[in-house]
């Protein structure tokens, strides 16, 4: 694997991890929105990531390639859980019968969501300042 590899690795996985984020964060702002645009309360979503080969010609030229997949944001989903419905029946967006119905936006699962896409960020931050360091090494090795 040559460090362009690496790179495109690493940064496969930053550009994923960051969707991941901005829809955790997403959510979070609207874990409240009893209406959107579409009618009704909003809906949380969340990423599907795919893994897809770094490069095809040179999958075909090199069998350690051909093992070598970065990460791309397939889709985002809406979550199909039910709604919260509460009894509120001062809230403008209550039914006839007082219940207002809240985003299906778990909070606690996004927080996770958001921990856990951080310490992904991170670790692939770490993985392309290490490839780095190579790269100035061997250019620090090349002009002695």
């Amino acid at each position: 694997m040559d460090i362009l590899t690496a790179m495109k690795i690493s940064g496969s996985g930053l550009k994923a991890e960051r969707a991941r984020l901005n829809i955790a964060a997403m959510n979070l702002a609207n874990a409240n929105t009893t209406r959107t645009m579409e009618g009704g309360p909003y809906r949380a979503k969340s990423v599907v990531f795919g893994a897809r080969p770094v490069d095809s010609f040179q999958q075909t030229m090199d069998s350690v390639s051909s093992r070598l997949r970065r990460v791309d944001v397939v889709e985002v989903v809406e979550d199909d859980k039910p709604f919260k419905e509460v009894y509120e029946p001062s809230h403008p967006d209550a039914d006839e019968n007082g219940i207002v119905r809240f985003p299906n936006v778990d909070v606690t699962e996004q927080m996770v969501d958001v921990i856990g896409a951080r310490r992904a960020y991170e670790a692939n931050v770490t993985a392309l300042d290490a490839v780095k360091s190579m790269a100035l090494k061997a250019l620090d090795i090349s002009r002695r």
